[in-house]
């Protein structure tokens, strides 16, 4: 999150406190508290995400909502409700028939009001964002041909094994990562930042990269041209790519680009990265052994892709899921259903 978005959260945050405390009171007898009440206890939890998600995942962010919340409810069910019906101090009169002779403050009911009707929502988006599927979308050309910048898609979270939350660690296994896949991941050297690439090596593997040609455990990866490719990168310039069909050790068919006059590696941005002394590199390209429990990946778009030959090794507990659906392009409707290859 840049520093400008941050500041936009504490101004809600501000904002809606503002609204809440000065918005008005929840007349006797109404359901609900004034709007403006409404508007600003809302602002204040989107504020709250944002702000939170500048230090932790979203994921914490969520999984400490729905503790903060589930508590409260909890609370409010075993607690307080038969405190209201018994009309006993310290209770919080959220919806109640009769008079009750005790005097509790606007913020108390507030909090216990919207946490009961927060809590479900964010349990439901937890649990299926943690242990089903996740959307994201493509920010880059760095995967095409297959994906493109506009792309919303599907990924998979339990193909991979049930993880432990923020953790991260598999606790049910379920699939084990293929050469092949397209999976996103926490990038190794900010893990708040998702990445998307082809698993190129598994743990174990041998992986070369010289002039253009991969090579993976001794093996050459063959690759056949097929024509050519263009795209406009960010609506400025055209970019002329030589067009590839791979095979991978796993026999999966992928499409891969290149541009013909560009290096196979830049070594001067190769980054300091954990393993490195498990990586060999020249002005050609590199040989890396791909460590325990660690991945090598690269992009498709070859020549327009920082990945596992810049940066390292994806290590296991940083995997996200597989891509495997595009639910949604609003620039190329005609991309809307397809498949991840």
């Amino acid at each position: 999150m840049s520093g400008n978005y941050f500041w936009v959260f504490v101004a809600l945050i501000a904002v809606g406190l503002m609204l809440t405390l000065f918005g008005g009171k929840k007349q006797p007898g109404a359901k609900d508290f004034p709007p403006s009440v409404q508007w600003g206890a809302l602002f204040v939890v989107i504020g709250a995400f944002g702000v939170l998600s500048e230090y932790i995942s979203l994921t914490a962010v969520l999984l400490l909502f729905v503790v903060i919340t589930g508590l409260i409810s909890a609370l409010d069910r075993w607690v307080l409700a038969p405190r209201r019906k018994a009309g006993l101090p310290g209770a919080s009169p959220t919806e109640t028939s009769a008079p009750i002779p005790v005097e509790v403050t606007p913020s108390a009911n507030l909090l216990v009001d919207y946490s009961r009707g927060f809590f479900p929502v964010i349990l439901v988006v937890f649990l299926l964002r943690s242990f089903l599927v996740e959307p994201f979308t493509i920010p880059s050309s760095s995967m095409r041909p297959g994906l493109v910048v506009g792309d919303f898609i599907l990924v998979n979270k339990f193909i991979y094994g049930i993880r432990v939350p923020v953790l991260n660690n598999v606790l049910i296994p379920v699939g084990q990562v293929e050469r092949g896949d397209v999976m996103v991941f926490n990038f190794p050297m900010n893990p708040k930042v998702n990445y998307i690439k082809r698993v190129i090596g598994l743990p174990g593997d041998t992986v070369e990269y010289r002039g253009k040609r991969l090579t993976v455990n001794g093996q050459a990866i063959p690759d056949v041209k097929d024509g050519t490719y263009d795209y406009l990168e960010q609506g400025v310039a055209t970019i002329h790519n030589d067009r590839y069909r791979e095979t991978l050790l796993s026999g999966k068919q992928v499409d891969v680009l290149n541009i013909p006059e560009a290096p196979t590696l830049v070594p001067s941005q190769v980054m300091d990265f954990p393993d490195r002394d498990q990586c060999r590199y020249d002005d050609n390209g590199f040989v890396c052994k791909v460590p325990s429990g660690k991945y090598f990946m690269m992009g498709d778009n070859r020549d327009n892709s920082l990945d596992g030959r810049y940066w390292g090794f994806v290590d296991d507990r940083l995997v996200v899921g597989k891509a495997f659906f595009i639910w949604m392009n609003f620039s190329q409707p005609s991309r809307i259903g397809s498949r991840v290859r």
